[in-house]
């Protein structure tokens, strides 16, 4: 299964300690790019280096640059995770991927193209039961711009979060604790609360991590439950880049030259938040559920992930 493949490979606990700080590293590095362009506009713009404030320096570069500067920590990242993986751990990029012979794209453009229409469909309903809460915000060339930088790197950034989180550590984590449910609380809990440096959280409140946690469960299921990250990856993938390309606002996360501006004010309540939790999350993994004909659920959700014979632990135990 998906966790156990990790037996086969070199999975000392100290490798992933290790694997865990060059990809923290390298995030760090990509980071590098995005600080000093912010710095280089606050001087250009006389501002105060001793009391800078970021948020503001952010505001002074164009758009699409501050999309691809910020997506660029996470494209590191990526690469980091594939070399971490191919050199520490000498595993292949399909077993960390899924238990499957190779990896399932219709999976990942099934659930992609699936949550696209769905969540670009909650964006117009939106627009069209509030218009007043929408200004139009198109602009040819940036947007084109746009949609060149985010269909490229979008994908490498959700691909990050997806391979560090139900990939690296869900199948570490499980090989180490021999269960499944450990891991997928662990990955969920720390997937969500990563997010609380977001902007969101400091416009929305705390209650907004209920979602991000929330997000993490689901993401961590149906991975579980389908023994592959293919779905996690097309539904984050499509979650991010739709979202960039149709809407945006100055509190979030990502602003961009999309489709439409959100200019009301931001607000949610904890309904909204434990609707998509408690609703649309169990509707998605019903519906995933009769589509690849998915069962035993508790063993695969909270069983116990055992070495069997196959495993080549006995051969790199000592590695």
């Amino acid at each position: 299964m998906y966790i156990k493949q990790a037996f086969n490979i070199k999975h000392n606990w100290w490798l992933y300690v290790a694997g865990l700080a060059i990809i923290f590293i390298a995030v760090l590095l990509g980071q590098i790019p995005y600080t000093v362009a912010l710095i280089a506009k606050a001087v250009e713009a006389g501002m105060d280096l001793s009391t800078l404030d970021m948020n503001e320096a952010m505001g002074l570069l164009d758009s699409n640059l501050n999309l691809f500067l910020l997506l660029l920590s996470y494209v590191v990242g990526f690469l980091a995770i594939l070399f971490v993986v191919k050199t520490l751990h000498k595993q292949s990029i399909r077993s960390l991927t899924t238990s499957r012979n190779k990896i399932d794209w219709k999976r990942f453009w099934f659930a992609f193209l699936f949550w696209g229409i769905i969540s670009s469909g909650f964006v117009l309903v939106d627009h069209y039961m509030s218009p007043e809460n929408y200004v139009l915000n198109f602009k040819l060339v940036p947007f084109l711009i746009l949609a060149a930088i985010a269909i490229i790197l979008v994908p490498l950034q959700t691909s990050f979060e997806e391979y560090l989180f139900r990939g690296y550590l869900m199948q570490g984590i499980g090989v180490f604790c021999k269960n499944r449910w450990m891991p997928l609380i662990i990955t969920s809990v720390t997937f969500g609360l990563l997010h609380i440096f977001n902007p969101e959280i400091e416009k929305l409140g705390y209650i907004l991590l209920v979602h991000y946690i929330g997000t993490g469960f689901f993401l961590g299921i149906i991975t579980l439950m389908d023994e592959g990250l293919e779905l996690a990856l097309g539904f984050h993938a499509a979650n991010n880049l739709f979202t960039a390309l149709l809407v945006t606002a100055d509190w979030t996360a990502f602003q961009t030259n999309s489709l439409l501006k959100d200019i009301s004010d931001p607000d949610i309540g904890s309904a909204e938040i434990f609707t998509s939790v408690l609703i649309i999350y169990p509707i998605l993994i019903y519906i995933f559920s009769k589509v690849y004909k998915w069962t035993n659920w508790k063993d695969k959700l909270t069983g116990k992930v055992i070495k069997d014979a196959a495993s080549t632990e006995t051969l790199i135990a000592g590695s």
